[in-house]
């Protein structure tokens, strides 16, 4: 068991930097979703600054609390996991689905109440979606994160390699879905019946309140599926991306993304006085079936 918690804890050192920049630097400029609305490398910058701050949050603070947490739920075998009879690859995935799960009820949350969307509005405030968005985070959101990760690790029973698992391919595929890859519908389709892809997530990350108001799944896209709250006939080329109360350039720098959920906040879905609270397509081929 350790030396498989070594291994799966040596992967994202290798793995996450080349599929990083294998997407950023290849695949989005090859074949881009979306148009940028920005200047490249200003953003990149900007968004890199506070990825950099949301890994240190993460080392210094958030793992070593998750680490004692799944050692402690391992050895006095606490939660559901640690109630159930079930062998260790059966509690291994039901643990891994159920992270998925209440991950999914955490993102909601933090759109939903006003005090945790501060924080993460910073993540929704880029103009523009692609790779580099994947860790824009606000560093508070990570710290307040951590209560949900004790609960989560605690309620549900998570041991070292479960988390480890999780961890990895979580991370994988928010790099994957945040990129502004463009597959083709005939492989985009059929894979986002399993994953969230970069098409239903650019949704997620629309100037409008209703749109961004869905698609909240990270991993399996079973969650939005059942909670209805799955939303995929937005053509891409209709797609804004931001928060439009936010959308001035001047909303966009280092200091004023880490000082914004501090102040008053502004009135997050007007622009110009124009509200962007709801709009709707026609559901072409069905309510749920993608667009390009």
């Amino acid at each position: 068991m350790i030396d498989q918690l070594e291994w799966l804890e040596k992967i994202p050192a290798v793995a996450l930097p080349v599929v990083f920049f294998l997407l950023l630097l290849l695949g989005e400029q090859l074949a881009p979703l979306r148009r940028k609305t920005r200047a490249r490398l200003p953003r990149w910058g900007v968004n890199l600054l506070l990825s950099l701050l949301v890994f240190l949050a993460g080392a210094l603070l958030l793992k070593p609390v998750a680490a004692a947490l799944t050692v402690m739920a391992a050895r006095e075998e606490t939660g559901v996991l640690g109630w159930l009879d079930l062998s260790p690859v059966a509690a291994g995935v039901l643990g891994f689905l159920l992270m998925d799960l209440t991950f999914y009820w955490w993102h909601r949350i933090n759109h939903r109440l006003p005090v945790l969307w501060r924080l993460h509005s910073v993540h929704h405030l880029d103009p523009d979606l692609d790779i580099t968005t994947s860790f824009r985070f606000h560093a508070g959101e990570i710290i307040l994160s951590i209560g949900f990760r004790v609960a989560q690790v605690l309620a549900l029973g998570i041991t070292p390699a479960v988390y480890a698992a999780y961890e990895l391919i979580f991370t994988l595929c928010t790099i994957f879905h945040h990129s502004n890859l463009r597959l083709p519908l005939w492989l985009e389709r059929p894979l986002n019946f399993l994953i969230v892809t970069p098409r239903m997530h650019g949704v997620h990350h629309s100037a409008w309140k209703n749109e961004t108001d869905s698609n909240y799944s990270v991993i399996f896209r079973a969650w939005d599926t059942l909670h209805r709250t799955i939303r995929l006939n937005v053509p891409q080329g209709e797609l804004e991306i931001g928060v439009p109360g936010y959308n001035r350039p001047e909303d966009n720098g280092p200091l004023q993304l880490l000082v914004m959920p501090l102040r008053t906040q502004r009135e997050y879905w007007e622009s110009g006085g124009a509200p962007r609270f709801s709009r709707e397509f026609p559901a072409v081929g069905g309510p749920n079936r993608m667009a390009d």
